[in-house]
């Protein structure tokens, strides 16, 4: 497989050549844990775990680092403001780690929910700081840095090549920071490395310039060189992380140690509601424990975690998407007609006699499994992947209604693309399907009407039979009479 991927370094699609042959090393900035997961989370953490579970598929071996931050992001982004684990635990009265521990655990619940893989490592901020400390002296020791009241800030100036990834020039950093100087830095435009800490600030270390605590940008220096080293193959994030946070890891890394730092640059889009930014003050900043239990005002019912991973993973990782409701609710009716056929394959697979795969099938799955692949190889495409998987089922469909009923060879060939490129790839079909469709009550008490209308039919009851049947195709479930039984089937 020839794997191409869009790399905002050099702004155009590249092939992937890893750096150790069958390796793959992939940093994804994580979470700042000061409150619950929002469909921004969702978007960024479910659009990277299927770019990893391909490379999984295509055979590399992934070390997928993922950081939690939980010191050192301010409020506004940069060098100014109080830190957002702090201020959220002085509004909530808590220590600060409490609030870290709360809202890892509430992050990690999410991400689970969504069928998201952990990382391999998770490697948090705060059990970093010597390393960081130790970056820190590098910098200032090469003359990249320079120490004003405790505080260590990176020169800009010195490092040439800033503003490589994000397009911007040093005259538009100068201009857009003018009327906010913060008068320790020699330029504006420098950014911290450690800050001073105030009197009253609890979360600080000692360091070789006082108390104080480290920067944002320098913790992801840190962590991903720690454990990928230098350079290594993938960096990814949110776009809105490209200036000032991605830009500055380059330079700290680059002028520091001149090995390069990551050899590509991923960033999935942002996220829209209802075509409109969002945010706590526009009144629409919906968390995932909301949507999972329908507890918002603009939410009109609670939606599952794998209608939402199908949703997110139906739009392109850097392209914006727009929850609505009714966009969910589509979502939702897909997922259900995909899910409603692989139960159905599943379901005649635990009764199907031997024999061949079936020519028809086997030309499918070739010609599906094809399509799906060059879809990821280019740039991870998960809505053409997607498209493919349906365009797979739909001939399923079609072999299914045949009227002849399929060998167990051939199901189980079927069964096993719903478990590749479904589950491993998309994570989109898991084992047991009955919650996902229904649930066990829907489940059984639909078998008790098939069984309801099997004695009607017995007795020539045929007004009764009928009424059963259509009762149920206005509910949207399906019955199919077939040689050894009658089976079900949602059709929205």
């Amino acid at each position: 497989m020839t794997i191409k991927l869009y790399n905002s370094l050099t702004r155009k699609k590249e092939v992937f050549e890893p750096i150790e042959e069958g390796f793959v090393g992939i940093y994804v900035c994580g979470p700042t844990v000061y409150g619950h997961s929002h469909l921004g989370h969702a978007k960024s953490y479910v659009s990277f775990d299927a770019i990893i579970r391909y490379f999984r598929y295509a055979g590399y071996r992934v070390r997928y680092v993922q950081n939690i931050t939980d010191v050192g992001h301010l409020t506004d982004d940069a060098d100014e403001g109080e830190d957002k684990i702090l201020k959220q635990a002085r509004k909530e009265r808590v220590e600060p780690m409490e609030i870290v521990e709360f809202y890892t655990r509430s992050y990690f619940e999410d991400m689970d929910a969504l069928n998201v893989q952990r990382p391999d490592i998770s490697p948090h901020a705060a059990a970093h700081i010597p390393e960081q400390i130790q970056l820190i002296e590098e910098l200032l020791a090469s003359g990249h840095a320079y120490e004003k009241n405790g505080s260590v800030y990176f020169d800009v100036s010195s490092y040439p090549n800033y503003g490589q990834l994000s397009g911007r020039k040093l005259e538009e950093l100068e201009e857009g920071v003018r009327i906010n100087v913060n008068t320790d830095k020699d330029d504006p435009v420098d950014f911290a490395l450690w800050k001073k800490a105030e009197p009253g600030h609890i979360m600080k270390w000692r360091s070789p310039w006082g108390e104080g605590y480290p920067g944002w940008h320098i913790e992801c220096s840190v962590m991903s060189t720690k454990y990928l080293g230098e350079p290594f193959d993938i960096h990814g994030g949110g776009l809105e992380n490209i200036f000032p946070h991605h830009e500055s890891e380059i330079a700290q890394c680059d002028a520091a140690h001149h090995h390069g730092f990551a050899k590509y640059w991923m960033h999935n889009n942002m996220v829209t509601v209802n075509g409109m930014k969002m945010g706590k003050s526009l009144g629409n900043a919906i968390s995932l424990k909301q949507i999972f239990s329908g507890d918002h005002p603009l939410l009109t019912q609670a939606y599952d975690p794998l209608t939402v991973r199908f949703f997110i993973l139906s739009s392109h990782y850097r392209s914006p998407i727009d929850f609505t409701n009714d966009a969910l609710q589509a979502a939702e009716r897909g997922l259900k007609r995909l899910h409603g056929t692989v139960k159905l394959v599943r379901d005649q697979l635990a009764h199907a006699a031997g024999g061949d795969v079936l020519p028809a099938a086997a030309e499918l799955i070739e010609t599906q499994t094809a399509a799906f692949t060059a879809a990821m190889d280019d740039d991870f495409n998960t809505p053409k992947a997607i498209a493919a998987l349906f365009d797979f089922t739909k001939g399923v469909n079609t072999l299914l209604n045949s009227g002849t009923p399929l060998s167990k060879q051939t199901l189980a060939a079927i069964d096993a693309v719903y478990r590749t490129l479904g589950e491993d790839v998309l994570g989109l079909v898991p084992d047991q399907l009955t919650a996902e469709i229904g649930g066990d009550l829907v489940d059984g008490l639909v078998n008790i009407l098939i069984h309801l209308r099997q004695q009607a039919r017995a007795n020539k009851d045929w007004a009764t039979a009928d009424t059963i049947r259509n009762r149920l195709t206005e509910l949207g479930i399906a019955l199919e009479d077939r040689p050894d039984g009658t089976i079900w089937k949602l059709t929205r």
